[in-house]
């Protein structure tokens, strides 16, 4: 990871050095005055420190997540406030021009190459190359989703090599990672293994002096500390530590789920339903008369499913099963690979041949515009649920239908098909826990590489 860190500073100086250049060549052309010369020399330097202050460099945001983007954008904020407000002190006004010009280039240069720098990290991660390695302390099956999670989704760079298991008996390997020892065996499996992070999930047996006594242990191998709450699927902007009578109180929101926000969101997924639809109806009539073609059966599948509240709609999709798919679903039920109350099966006879083409691309899944333009459906939500399906949810899997169904939501950037039963529940819970406007920007923007790669589809 070190090395990373020295790429990522490299490639901060070479933008800083770029932007220089490009706000020197516009104000000035080919004859600037020393002043911005010595400014424009000491830019890449003054980027390097405000990006440290930041924390642009802290391994534990580098690489996954928004917060490394974060941090590039609040050091330029502010290194352009500091350059003005300095200016203005000592009587030199610097050009607006000049400024506006460096601090733009180099932030969205900086960006760019910190991207590019990313999706090779996460190509070099999901071969096994720079992971840290974690030991996993806490119950058998809390150890054994963070395994699972870990496993799929490996561009988080973290790889638990060794269990330290709560209780008396135990396994001797969990998900084929041996189990090393109890709690209190944790400090010497690290010192042993040279383990870069010690993962601590919801165990009661962990108590405050015993994690307390741990953090001190670990501090003096420099391995990392992570303390999972019992909200495993609250996110960071719910939560906010609060000092009450010596105690340290984890304070949690309630989830935005009504109110202005909700209104932006319904007119962003109108309206962009409104142009998608417009754009891609010459596609959306090709693929119509193909399909309707390739059989003589109808182009469009009507199904009902379950919205918001319970309330059932008919959704639209692009046929892609036999036309007597509903008719031939008994013979093929002792089938399903699914482990929950889906019916899924890898080859399903009843897909045509157009049919497992559009399902890959996901184009089978266009006429869902019409259900959001018309407020039935969201661009991101849980999974469209079978009125059959949502008969047999328990409590807290109900928590699903107290937002509109999306086109695409975690489950679609996280597996799609490929995901289990759990899995797809506890993707769905964790967007409606954690919903916010970025986060539906960000699920879009991943649907567009998981469908491109067409991986999970079937």
């Amino acid at each position: 990871m070190r090395t990373y860190v020295r790429q990522v500073a490299l490639a901060d100086f070479s933008a800083a050095v770029v932007a220089a250049i490009a706000a020197i060549g516009v104000r000035f052309g080919a004859h600037p005055n020393s002043r911005y010369l010595f400014l424009s020399l000491s830019m890449p330097l003054l980027w390097l420190v405000a990006v440290r202050v930041f924390g642009g460099y802290e391994k534990r945001f580098l690489g996954v997540g928004s917060d490394e983007f974060r941090r590039v954008l609040n050091a330029g904020l502010s290194l352009t406030g500091a350059l003005a407000l300095i200016s203005y002190a000592v009587n030199n006004e610097l050009s607006r021009l000049y400024l506006v010009v460096s601090m733009q280039v180099i932030v969205l240069l900086d960006l760019v190459v910190r991207y590019v720098l990313r999706k090779r990290l996460h190509r070099q991660r999901i071969r096994g190359q720079c992971m840290s390695t974690v030991v996993a302390v806490g119950h058998e099956g809390a150890v054994r989703q963070l395994i699972g999670e870990l496993r799929r989704e490996p561009h988080h760079g973290l790889k638990v090599v060794a269990v330290c298991l709560a209780g008396e008996a135990f396994p001797r390997e969990v998900d084929d990672v041996p189990v090393v020892g109890d709690l209190d065996d944790t400090a010497n499996v690290v010192r042993n293994l040279n383990a870069g992070t010690v993962a601590v999930l919801s165990c009661p047996e962990m108590d405050g002096v015993k994690l307390r006594t741990l953090a001190w242990e670990l501090e003096k191998t420099g391995t990392e500390l992570c303390v999972a709450p019992a909200l495993l699927d609250v996110a960071g902007p719910r939560t906010t530590i609060r000092p009450t009578a010596g105690l340290t109180l984890l304070h949690v929101d309630h989830p935005q789920l009504s109110g202005p926000r909700q209104m932006v969101k319904d007119l962003f997924d109108r309206s962009v339903a409104a142009l998608a639809l417009l754009a891609l109806s010459p596609l959306m009539l090709a693929l119509a008369v193909t399909i309707r073609l390739s059989d003589k059966g109808p182009a469009l599948f009507t199904q009902t499913r379950v919205g918001k509240d319970g309330e059932p709609f008919k959704i639209y999709k692009f046929r892609t099963m036999v036309v007597d798919a509903e008719a031939r679903l008994a013979d093929i039920r002792d089938k399903n690979e699914s482990d929950g109350v889906l019916f899924k099966i890898h080859r399903d006879p009843r897909v045509t041949v157009i049919g497992a083409r559009l399902r890959k691309w996901s184009l089978d899944e266009l006429p869902q515009l019409l259900n959001v333009l018309r407020g039935e459906m969201s661009l991101v939500g849980p999974r469209p649920a079978l009125p059959e399906e949502a008969a047999k949810y328990v409590s807290h899997v109900r928590r699903r239908l107290v937002v509109k169904p999306g086109l695409t939501g975690m489950w679609q950037v996280n597996g799609r098909s490929d995901l289990s039963w759990d899995e797809t529940v506890r993707l769905d819970l964790r967007y409606v826990e954690n919903w916010s406007f970025a986060l539906d920007l960000q699920i879009l923007w991943k649907t567009i590489s998981v469908i491109l790669h067409g991986s999970g589809a079937y």
